[in-house]
């Protein structure tokens, strides 16, 4: 299947690493123009460096926990660089904890990092996609937003409200030729996983191993997902392909949401 995405121009968030830096190399692979963006440059270098080489990849270094500082680096790349035809909102999850011992600046932090900076990219970037009559907003949320999960309060609430903000902004700029879609990644082997691995262990009493099996065990796949079945889906969305799927949110997780 040709997914027609050479010559497009795409901005992954959060590429440095797991969900966000399969993404970037799958649609480099595909004949995409890269653009990375994440706080650390280092890291940047490096995943910049592992993309193929037949593009003018770049990279922006931007903290998602001060939007002002993003929108004026976005701007200013903007100013003297192509649009983008893409945009990956890909933002690391808010730390896992039951709701109600959830600080105020808990759910500020996340509704900052996840919500506000995805509203002022599309902002930003809506224009020229407009213009190429051509865009493709993914977000990668959580299957959260279907199900909620225990010990991830604040993930859970701040993960529906960007869906909702998602399906809002599919209808408005569908007429353009963009679509926006959500995609939630199930248990993804990622740091982020290895983490609430470690800490269902504490909790739980019991060895990293059997708190891993035992999230197997829920997912009728009985494994965890590799961050580029995740990208797989992304980069499908992201084509000529996808072109009349707008509004949806497409679950990655091995069938492990019992709602449909």
């Amino acid at each position: 299947m040709n997914l027609e995405l050479n010559n497009k121009y795409a901005l992954v968030c959060g590429s440095t690493a797991g969900i966000g830096k399969a993404t970037a190399m799958a649609l480099a692979q595909e004949g995409v123009t890269v653009t990375l963006i994440a706080r650390n440059e280092d890291k940047l270098k490096v995943v910049l460096s592992e993309l193929p080489s037949h593009r003018n990849h770049n990279y922006i270094v931007a903290d998602f926990s001060n939007p002002n500082e993003l929108e004026t680096k976005i701007k200013k790349y903007l100013a003297s660089n192509k649009g983008f035809h893409i945009l990956v909102n890909n933002t690391g999850g808010p730390a896992g904890g039951p709701i109600f011992n959830a600080k105020i600046s808990e759910f500020e932090s996340a509704f900052t990092q996840h919500l506000k900076c995805n509203h002022l990219l599309v902002q930003a970037l809506a224009p020229f996609m407009k213009s190429e009559n051509y865009g493709r907003i993914i977000n990668v949320i959580s299957t959260s937003v279907k199900q909620p999960l225990d010990g991830l309060g604040v993930s859970n609430t701040i993960r529906g409200a960007v869906a909702n903000w998602s399906k809002t902004m599919a209808n408005e700029l569908g007429q353009f030729g963009i679509t926006v879609n959500n995609v939630l990644p199930g248990a993804t082997a990622t740091e982020r996983l290895s983490s609430i691995i470690k800490n269902k262990a504490e909790k739980q009493n019991t060895t990293e191993d059997e708190a891993a099996n035992a999230m197997k065990n829920a997912v009728p796949a009985k494994r965890f997902a590799q961050p580029e079945e995740t990208a797989d889906a992304i980069t499908f969305l992201a084509s000529a392909r996808a072109a009349y799927i707008n509004g949806t949110n497409l679950p990655v997780d091995g069938g492990r949401t019992k709602s449909l």
